[in-house]
């Protein structure tokens, strides 16, 4: 059994995977600036609360997207596990070329995205990941990570917008009964979701246009199961893509 760690902007997900199957999952708040100690009772609170056993890992791999959270927490990781946490980044195996104008400047997330989409669902594909930011990212049929787009992610930006306004609310994302809604909150929560999933829709169109084939779209992150239904395409959500990414490139790399 390996410990996979996802650190994402908002919260950071661990995962105990087994031959390739996700035993159990927990998420947790991403707070940069604790220590190694701070980590390592939290990791500790967190397995005696769910009854994991730390000696039972025979390896562990880190994703991160908050640099500074990556050197306590893989010191946290291999103190309570005695094993040694592979960290994704720069000159690690993934099978999966990029063809970007500057191939280090991208996100680990990405990588991870894009390793698991291909191996789960072979290329050419797209992948929406509905996170703290949005980002759609395209994977031709020959492997090849082109690029894509960032977007605010939907909670950020009703978050600013409510912030930023006397008169609207913070809202929940959740779809209201009718796109034509007819109160504010509503309102609101037509342009989270409803708006939200014709941008995806949008913008897979345009980019199977350039690409010039059709592509598998998969969905992932903390709001693809609320914005993915409503899309008109046809659209796969796997809420534990990155997981099984860390998979992958723990196999690849190990």
């Amino acid at each position: 059994m390996i410990l996979a760690v996802d650190v994402g902007n908002t919260n950071i997900v661990i995962g105990c995977i087994e031959q390739g199957e996700i035993r159990s999952t927990v998420r947790v708040r991403t707070e940069p600036g604790q220590t190694a100690a701070e980590y390592g009772i939290k990791l500790k609170q967190l397995f005696d609360f769910f009854g994991i056993d730390p000696n039972g890992f025979e390896g562990a791999i880190l994703s991160s997207v908050v640099p500074p959270v990556n050197e306590p927490l893989r010191q946290a990781i291999e103190l309570l596990t005695g094993v040694k946490c592979l960290i994704v980044g720069p000159g690690m195996k993934t099978g999966m070329n990029v063809r970007i104008d500057d191939p280090g400047t991208l996100g680990c997330d990405l990588v991870v995205g894009g390793v698991a989409a291909i191996a789960e669902y072979g290329a050419p594909l797209i992948v929406v990941d509905l996170g703290t930011a949005t980002t759609i990212t395209l994977i031709d049929e020959n492997r090849c990570f082109r690029g894509g787009a960032i977007l605010p992610g939907v909670k950020l930006s009703y978050s600013a917008l409510a912030a930023g306004t006397s008169l609207l609310p913070d809202i929940s994302i959740t779809a209201p009964k009718k796109c034509i809604a007819t109160n504010t909150v509503d309102c609101m929560r037509s342009g989270a979701v409803f708006g939200t999933a014709a941008t995806i829709d949008g913008m897979v169109d345009r980019m199977e246009a350039e690409l010039g084939q059709p592509c598998k779209v998969i969905a992932t992150g903390g709001l693809a199961a609320s914005i993915a239904p409503y899309c008109k395409r046809s659209i796969i959500c796997d809420d534990q893509l990155l997981l099984k990414g860390l998979w992958t490139l723990y196999r690849k790399n190990n």
